[in-house]
């Protein structure tokens, strides 16, 4: 992967320079992460990327409305990290300031004062839905992702990251997990785009993503 893209360096000699490893035979695949929609094209146009590794999830649907879309025309794969919401999903999410010093959700701004509160809220449904359902919130998360993956026509292989094997486990699981439609819609409508409070990053941040 190319992990965000250099605004000083143009798609093509990126692409370039990647198909030139991929030929040698020295990488399998060519990815971007974080990329937008024009820088992909370009790439794309001189070797074939792979997979795009960006964040995506019912807590963050930018890529619906115009990153999706080519996804599916181009026959790229997506790679979600923060597939749970950063713990909003899994509802294990604290407020900024219990966060220990040094820890990045000390500055996110959706951790912080009523933006905390009305996201812990909009992730009740997540909830709801696991409790009828007897599983756990994060595979309700991963099995909707997944469900999105069959909707749009799009392969995606979410990276939830876990430090404990029985979380592994659960993440695993969720994939043999289906959900209903009214499930599916009733999901997509708690967190729809623009329910999510705050700025997905503070300003430093994101200033280095390429939308």
């Amino acid at each position: 992967y190319q992990h965000r893209v250099d605004p000083a360096v143009p798609a093509e000699d990126v692409a370039g320079t990647v198909g030139e490893l991929v030929k040698q035979g020295k990488v399998r695949f060519f990815g971007l992460s974080e990329a937008g929609a024009a820088n992909i094209q370009r790439a794309h146009a001189v070797f074939p990327v792979s997979a795009l590794q960006s964040e995506y999830s019912l807590w963050e649907r930018n890529l619906e409305p115009e990153i999706i879309p080519l996804l599916r025309q181009t026959g790229i794969g997506l790679v979600p990290f923060s597939p749970l919401g950063r713990g909003f999903l899994t509802g294990g999410a604290k407020r900024a300031e219990d966060y220990p010093e040094g820890d990045y959700r000390r500055g996110d701004p959706r951790y912080q004062g009523a933006n905390y509160d009305a996201n812990v809220e909009a992730a009740a449904k997540v909830r709801d839905i696991a409790a009828a359902k007897g599983v756990k919130p994060g595979q309700i998360a991963l099995a909707w992702l997944l469900e999105k993956g069959n909707v749009f026509g799009v392969d995606i292989v979410p990276i939830p990251g876990t430090k404990r094997t029985k979380y592994l486990e659960e993440n695993v699981a969720a994939a043999s997990l289906k959900l209903e439609a009214a499930e599916m819609a009733a999901l997509d409508d708690a967190l729809a785009p623009g329910k999510v409070s705050g700025p997905r990053y503070g300003d430093r941040t994101m200033v280095m993503i390429d939308r």
